[in-house]
């Protein structure tokens, strides 16, 4: 394991600490390490939810490591299974990620937390993309800002580099919530448990059917949901937790998952 990188198992939460001082700034080998992470939470039927923050309090991350790119690593590099930081193209990862974006957010962190599923940021970070002062494009920025945002704030970013607060992040639905340094962990965890009382295959489905219907219509959702097009769906519903649900609900007692 890449010693840059901190991997601890709190209950059937997964909490990975990115620690590369000073800007937490990512490498191809650190990516790939962080790949591996994720591919292993992915695989892993004991972890439910992974929280995802940096070392320190000034960067949660800033992105892609110049430094590296300097002595030769090219945009275009080897980033490892699921791209650059290890979610970016893990698509079939349909277990929930939290961001607890304990610092500034630049560039390549910036579009890495936009690849989890719930960000909260303590409430003194700035979130903002440089790379084209540096001679390339935010890739990841570019695809998932404008779904995200209006185009037009989208464009002014990703065209200007402009340096975003909480306070706007929040306004965009950006981030899900903002609170003192101190407090983000706390409010992390206490994410990560509410996930953890829902039935897995139910949030393996969720994400999965997010995923597939982003670009059709709800006509088409609704007969790809009928018709095959959504497997994790299916799995859901010829489990036998489909069947705990109801039952437990019936009898007046918490739900016993088992992920099948």
């Amino acid at each position: 394991m890449n010693d840059e990188l901190k991997v601890t198992r709190n209950g059937q939460i997964l909490e990975v600490t990115l620690d590369r001082p000073k800007a937490n700034a990512i490498d191809a080998a650190t990516s790939t390490a962080m790949g591996q992470v994720f591919s292993d939470f992915r695989d892993d039927n004991d972890l439910r939810v992974a929280i995802l923050t940096g070392g320190g309090d000034r960067f949660f991350s800033a992105g892609w490591d110049l430094k590296a790119a300097a002595e030769g690593e090219s945009y275009d590099s080897d980033y490892g299974v699921g791209g650059f930081g290890g979610i970016n193209e893990l698509f079939d990862l349909n277990k929930p990620v939290i961001v607890a974006m304990n610092g500034h957010a630049i560039g390549g962190g910036f579009e890495l937390a936009l690849a989890a599923d719930i960000i909260i940021a303590a409430d003194h970070v700035e979130m903002w993309q440089p790379e084209i002062f540096a001679g390339v494009i935010g890739d990841s920025g570019c695809f998932r800002l404008p779904r995200m945002i209006p185009m037009n704030i989208a464009k002014e970013l990703l065209l200007t580099g402009r340096r975003m607060g909480t306070e706007e992040a929040l306004r965009w639905g950006i981030i899900n919530a903002a609170v003192p340094v101190d407090q983000l962990m706390v409010a992390a965890r206490e994410m990560a448990e509410t996930m953890i009382a829902a039935a897995p295959l139910a949030l393996a489905a969720t994400k999965e059917t997010i995923r597939l219907t982003q670009s059709v219509g709800i006509e088409e959702c609704y007969a790809m949901m009928k018709n095959g097009g959504l497997p994790m769906f299916d799995i859901m519903l010829a489990s036998e937790d489909a069947q705990e649900g109801p039952q437990a609900f019936a009898e007046k007692r918490d739900p016993v998952w088992k992920g099948r």
